[in-house]
């Protein structure tokens, strides 16, 4: 995409004029002093009516605001009420957690979700109308972006000093650029909320939701299984880079990594345009009806399915199964199904089953070996022997900086696994965050683990 800035536009590395904005088209700058004239906002009023392309932008709060102050400075309304929008307008910017309104707009502008971006995805030829709309409208948020506090408030009566007002950050913004540079990256970053968020899930409604606090995990926060980990993270660059890709099944049991593993890779993979939607069991029917969200989406996506398990008689058993071996959508080039559970088969089978209530006993059995037949790979992660688990005792401890002398450490984590039944990653980990509860605070701050685990709200 090609976006020429009109003349008098500012630019990220250049320097701001002394107008009210950096203007498309028509608009003339307002001289020395920064305000907008009347014509100048009733220019670039209309302009915002006309938005199209961005048109979900207009409900954004902060450029509500910034509109309702552009509108009052066009119908000259009281200096008094000029300056309370003015306010209201940096109380909105400052609540979301931004004090430059450049950088706001740009944020706002690159993360949106809109027809041109959605075509672009899928592939399909951009029409000119829509690339010339797009480029037009990209210089009347340029001149947003661009604005200064003058130009939201107008011109003030004497008296009225201007430094004793609020005031917001000024960015020198070049949108056209960022955006352009934005769609050259469209299957690293993606668009509308797959841009600003790597980890989803399904909402009560049946709606993909972003994860605001997705776990922190990483690779390098994982020991041992180095061959389960190489079998999970091959198949998902396999998918980052467009060749075959297979749906995948983790087995094993409880506490040896298998959905860590899954979070860790997709933690490491996010930025090259991985993205990871975890579905419930419940839910499963909904996948479908998913599948047709994410086709034409740029960016590669895994529904994640934890825990899965069923019983016989289960209708997500065979929507499961349908979804596996017939659906067209799951044969989507940018999403594959990974899926865990503790059963090798994922269904719960009774000795009645074995012993053959069902007239076809043979076929009964088939039935509930299928499903997981369906999964071109099948990972198995089994429950570490007492050399593995000390041996992740041992790292864990280390990454810790605990300092604790070796024979204790295993000794304790020997007991440790004695009372909880077995010996497990999970478990190994868990005595090691109890280690580290009782370690003084000043000290345990300093912990690598204590310092990476830590959800953080994905911006």
């Amino acid at each position: 995409m090609s976006v020429t800035l009109a003349e008098g536009q500012s630019h990220e590395k250049g320097t701001r004029p002394m107008a009210g904005f950096a203007q498309p088209g028509s608009l003339a700058r307002s001289g020395h002093s920064g305000c907008l004239s009347r014509q100048e906002a009733s220019e670039l009023s209309w302009r915002l009516s006309a938005l199209a392309v961005f048109r979900r932008l207009l409900a954004d709060p902060v450029l509500a605001d910034v509109r309702a102050c552009i509108d009052a400075v066009a119908s000259e309304a009281d200096w008094e009420a000029r300056v309370a929008c003015y306010a209201d307008t940096l109380h909105r910017l400052y609540e979301s957690g931004e004090a430059s309104l450049g950088s706001y707009v740009r944020d706002v502008t690159l993360a949106d979700e809109n027809a041109y971006l959605r075509f672009l995805g899928a592939g399909k030829v951009i029409a000119p109308s829509l690339k010339a709309a797009l480029e037009a409208e990209l210089l009347t948020l340029n001149a947003v972006a661009a604005l200064v506090p003058q130009g939201l408030l107008g011109e003030l009566p004497d008296g009225v000093d201007l430094a004793s007002l609020p005031r917001f950050e000024t960015t020198l913004i070049d949108l056209p650029a960022a955006y352009a540079e934005r769609v050259a990256g469209l299957w690293r970053h993606g668009y509308g909320i797959y841009a600003r968020y790597h980890v989803f899930d399904v909402d009560e409604e049946g709606a993909i939701a972003p994860v605001r606090f997705p776990d922190p995990i990483r690779l390098s926060d994982l020991v041992d299984y180095e061959r389960e980990r190489a079998q999970i993270w091959d198949n998902s660059v396999a998918l980052l880079d467009g060749r075959p890709a297979a749906n995948m099944l983790l087995t094993g049991d409880a506490g040896t990594g298998k959905s860590s593993t899954v979070k860790a890779v997709v933690n490491e993979l996010a930025p090259r345009g991985l993205r990871i939607l975890e579905v419930r069991k419940r839910q499963l029917q909904a996948i479908p009806q998913i599948l047709e969200e994410l086709t034409h989406n740029p960016l590669k996506f895994i529904i994640f399915i934890d825990d899965l398990s069923f019983s016989c008689e289960d209708d997500n058993f065979a929507a499961l199964k349908a979804i596996l071996e017939g659906s067209v959508s799951a044969k989507s080039d940018n999403v594959v199904i990974y899926a865990t559970s503790n059963r090798r088969h994922l269904v719960r089978e009774s000795f009645s089953e074995r012993e053959g209530d069902d007239v076809h006993l043979n076929d009964t059995m088939q039935e509930i070996v299928s499903l997981s037949d369906r999964f071109g790979i099948h990972v198995s992660f089994t429950k570490p022997d007492k050399a593995t688990y000390l041996d992740i005792v041992r790292k864990l401890a280390s990454d810790a900086q605990l300092g604790m002398d070796s024979a204790e450490l295993e000794l304790q984590a020997e007991r440790f696994a004695l009372r909880r039944g077995g010996r497990s990653a999970r478990g190994a980990r868990q005595f090691v965050d109890g280690l580290l509860s009782r370690v003084p605070a000043h000290a345990a701050a300093q912990s690598p683990i204590s310092r990476t685990r830590q959800p953080k709200e994905e911006t």
